[in-house]
């Protein structure tokens, strides 16, 4: 079992003023429960036990609502003056998971109920240096694409294409191998999806999943997050 995470939360939100002006991105609230909850609801359900919150904006009252929720996940918080970008974040605490197998890592700007026994059971499978969640877009231009091989390796995989090879969009949840640390440039600012992924083409396998999930980063996608995600608890999904 995977029991180790990294949940990627320090973003600034721009897109989300004035609304994120005055409460962090992860704490916005979906169906009167901020995203966080969601989150640690997800990862504790799924047997995640430790988990790396990287921290920016509005630090404290992230790293508040973490200490005050319900879970027995233990929390470690890592405080960038500057943003280092997502993969920087992993680079600057390669520690965190150097003796394990592998660990996930996570976009706290999602709103998702992906199953993540399926996912690790895949990776498993696979047993490539990372897996990535991937779903069909209608926009892949404006989406990291990958393109799969007949043996669901990424044989390409290009941040916001301006000519698409697929419509397989990275879904911001990941499975790793702590040896793709070592294959992060030295970078001020080091993105995942433009300074990693690229290196990984060939060694990486892409998960195909029609779970719900949707990136809360815009106003009309917050007000669709809200209506539907109302739907999928409803349902007791």
């Amino acid at each position: 079992m995977i029991t180790k995470a990294f949940l990627l939360a320090a973003g600034l939100g721009t897109r989300l003023r004035p609304l994120t002006d005055s409460t962090p991105k992860c704490l916005v609230p979906i169906c009167s429960k901020p995203l966080l909850g969601w989150w640690i609801d997800l990862m504790e359900g799924y047997g995640i036990e430790e988990v790396l919150i990287n921290l920016h904006h509005l630090s404290e009252q992230v790293k508040s609502f973490v200490q005050s929720y319900p879970a027995k996940i233990r929390f470690q918080f890592y405080y960038e003056e500057k943003l280092l970008g997502s993969a920087g974040t992993l680079r600057e605490n390669k520690e965190f998971v150097k003796n394990e197998d592998a660990f996930y890592i996570l976009y706290a700007d999602n709103l998702t109920n992906y199953n993540l026994t399926l996912f690790s059971e895949f990776h498993r499978k696979k047993n490539q240096l990372l897996t990535m969640a991937l779903f069909e877009t209608d926009n892949p231009k404006a989406c990291g694409v990958a393109e799969l091989d007949k043996e669901d390796t990424i044989i390409s995989f290009e941040e916001k294409p301006k000519d698409p090879k697929s419509n397989l969009a990275n879904a911001g949840l990941y499975i790793a191998k702590p040896d793709i640390i070592d294959m992060i440039p030295n970078l001020e600012i080091t993105d995942i999806g433009f300074h990693l992924l690229p290196r990984l083409t060939g060694k990486m396998a892409g998960w195909k999943s029609s779970d719900y999930l949707i990136d809360i980063g815009t106003i009309d996608n917050l007000n669709i997050a809200n209506k539907e995600w109302s739907e999928i608890i409803k349902k007791g999904r």
